[in-house]
């Protein structure tokens, strides 16, 4: 006879049968043990709603689980009592496939919708029941077993006819929800829902409010502190209970969580995520146990509910007598471990001044002081929002000029939103990250690092918090380059908020002109300092050559003198201003030497247009010999030469003012 199995493929094989890690019954129940809850003898895979004791008790099915039989085994199971709600799916071996995925999601979705339902139903069904219940039951006596075992008074429990105390849990929304019966052991109203549940002991007056895990524990509290007490059952509920009280009082309430300390370490993790998420202190007793067993012991309450605050308030006597001179970063003008604001208009130096003055900082020792002001040096973090390119240029002359070999700098590859918590978070850690904390962090420029409106007081606020925040962890002084206002009365203020001056230790305002002026407009501790005077000095960049071969320069800012005001006997600097207005209607020439340069025709139309002078007068302000005319006294000053059909500018500082504004913000 013919072997047919040839013919069919083989001998016959039964259905593949998924190899799972271990089985998905031990599998589920080393979920739930994982998430607090210890798991039935019995786990059936189903996709039916199922539940048991998670504490072993009788008459106490506040667990679930729902596990669907496909492949991979997948389902929900929880805990109502303990407000636990997890997600389960076998272990394969393998990667799951995309309709496996998907096949999982849905049945996750699923069970969830039978665990609500049937939730939701068992809630409705007891929530006619514990108000019967409640409206029938009697008020506790003070000498209840339990009232008397905790030493505690009944505060409005009552009993059931058995004799046990029944304590009230109140929804969200105020109405009664459940019930607690406390005898030889503790146990909810069957189906009552609970997650979210509290009840307060005493008024809530606007005082400090204490959140408490249990009746007894709340019990204790209240009586000792004269304080009101929210209980919130158990530490699950812990979050969502502080979460509706601070929704319900603001952000300024106080409130605190009396946590167990229990061995597993779940009170003070709850308490934790309550005050992670929704802001509050916690305290818990030194040794195992809860408030009231701390308080049962003979030991003193009241001390960990309410702790000494470290000397906050300190006699001003004793203020007074211990001497806190400023420390500086540099002497008079930049304080340590302080906030401070440099601005300017666009191309007035700001930043050639703020480099000049970290570059100082930052020198290791090389440079000591910054214009006569002593230097104390240290780690520099530059956080620069713009301007790569130009700053690489900068850096390097001011390196070549100073003859410093090294910074103990560090320069940032972009600018971030400092305001937001990504962005924080990503300068704090790369900052973490270096080998030494830097003694000052400039934030270049301040709109660069800003998520939002800087005229806006809540973005400033957010700014302002950030730049608190670095100040404190790295002890660090915080330099924000900022701009001034567009009017001219705006000039030697901040752009934006108020909010900014407010906060500030010191505030620097930068002049431009062909002599910049150094304005401290705000010193909060120590007297201003005095005005400082700076000139911008082109440098050569040794080695750098551009595409044509030529020599890159940039610029250093160096000390200059006190400018002479313009008057009848000295009117240089109007003659100047002149130029240069003319200079910039025409959009900045340059001859070939590389200097502003204005033809006399341009010259001459810019009188006739913008001065309105009349043909005579123009002509006149240009000849070379009419004494007090612009022509002929910058040409006597030298800062300027006749070239071609027109002018040069030649003064070294007045040419470097020019160029440098031609290429962007200083």
């Amino acid at each position: 006879m013919a072997d047919i199995t040839k013919i069919m493929g083989g001998p016959y094989r039964g259905a593949t049968v998924e190899a799972y890690s271990e089985p998905p019954e031990v599998q589920i129940a080393d979920a739930m043990r994982s998430a607090g809850i210890e798991p039935p003898a019995d786990i059936r895979i189903d996709g039916q709603l199922h539940r048991f004791s998670t504490k072993g008790r009788k008459r106490d099915d506040s667990g679930w689980y729902i596990v669907f039989p496909d492949t991979p085994v997948a389902g929900r199971f929880g805990c109502w009592r303990d407000g636990i709600d997890g997600t389960f799916r076998a272990n394969l071996n393998r990667e799951l496939t995309v309709p496996e995925q998907m096949s999982i999601a849905r049945r996750q979705s699923e069970a969830k919708a039978l665990r609500d339902a049937e939730r939701q139903r068992k809630a409705e069904v007891a929530a006619d029941t514990v108000q019967a219940i409640w409206r029938d039951a009697t008020g506790a006596s003070p000498d209840h077993p339990y009232l008397a075992k905790k030493n505690i008074k009944p505060h409005g429990v009552r009993t059931t006819g058995d004799g046990r105390l029944i304590v009230p849990l109140f929804g969200p929304d105020g109405d009664l929800s459940s019930l607690q019966y406390i005898g030889e052991d503790k146990r909810y109203h069957p189906g009552a829902a609970t997650r979210g549940c509290s009840w307060t002991l005493g008024d809530l007056d606007g005082s400090t409010i204490f959140v408490a895990e249990g009746f007894a524990t709340a019990a204790t509290i209240h009586e000792v502190s004269n304080r009101p007490v929210v209980v919130a059952y158990s530490a699950n509920n812990l979050p969502e209970v502080v979460r509706q009280l601070r929704e319900r009082h603001g952000a300024t309430q106080d409130i605190v969580v009396v946590a167990d300390n229990d061995a597993s370490g779940v009170g003070r993790n709850k308490a934790d995520e309550a005050s992670a998420k929704h802001g509050c202190r916690i305290v818990m007793p030194p040794e195992l146990g809860d408030a009231n067993d701390y308080a049962l012991a003979g030991h003193d309450l009241m001390a960990i509910l309410f702790p000494p605050q470290d000397d906050w308030l300190i006699p001003a006597d004793d203020f007074s007598a211990q001497p806190a001179p400023i420390k500086w970063l540099v002497k008079r003008w930049i304080q340590r471990e302080g906030l401070v604001m440099i601005h300017g208009p666009s191309g007035s130096g700001k930043t050639f001044m703020v480099l000049d003055m970290m570059g100082s900082v930052a020198s290791r020792g090389a440079v000591g002081d910054w214009f006569g002001n002593k230097v104390r040096h240290g780690s520099v973090v530059y956080l620069a929002g713009e301007g790569h390119h130009g700053l690489r240029g900068r850096l390097a002359a001011w390196k070549a000029h100073n003859k410093v070999d090294a910074l103990n700098m560090y320069i940032s590859a972009h600018g971030l939103d400092l305001n937001a918590p990504d962005g924080y978070q990503k300068a704090v850690e790369a900052i973490r990250g270096l080998p030494e904390v830097p003694t000052a962090i400039v934030v270049d420029t301040l709109h660069r690092h800003l998520q939002g409106d800087e005229n806006s007081a809540q973005d400033a606020k957010g700014m302002l918090d950030a730049c608190g925040a670095l100040i404190q962890e790295f002890k660090a002084t915080v330099v924000l380059v900022h701009h001034t206002g567009v009017s001219a009365e705006a000039q030697h203020r901040a752009r934006g908020s108020s909010a900014w001056k407010g906060a500030l230790d010191v505030e620097i305002s930068v002049i431009p002109g062909d002599t910049i002026e150094i304005v401290q407009r705000k010193s909060k501790d120590a007297e201003a300092a005095p005005n400082l005077f700076a000139e911008l000095q082109s440098v050569p960049i040794a080695g750098w050559y551009d595409e044509d071969g030529e020599q890159v320069t940039s610029a250093v800012m160096i000390e200059g003198v006190e400018p002479i005001k313009p008057t009848k006997d000295n009117p240089i600097i109007k003659h100047q201003r002149t130029f240069e207005m003319a200079w910039k209607g025409v959009k900045n020439p340059i001859d070939p030497d590389g200097r502003p340069y204005i033809s006399r025709d341009d010259l001459l139309q810019y009188h006739l247009n913008n001065l309105g002078l009349k043909p005579a007068s123009a002509a006149q302000n240009l000849k070379p010999s009419a004494d007090g005319r612009i022509v002929c006294e910058l040409l006597r000053s030298g800062d300027m030469v006749t070239s071609g059909d027109g002018w040069s500018v030649t003064g070294s500082s007045w040419k470097t003012a020019l160029l440098l504004g031609v290429e962007g913000d200083g």
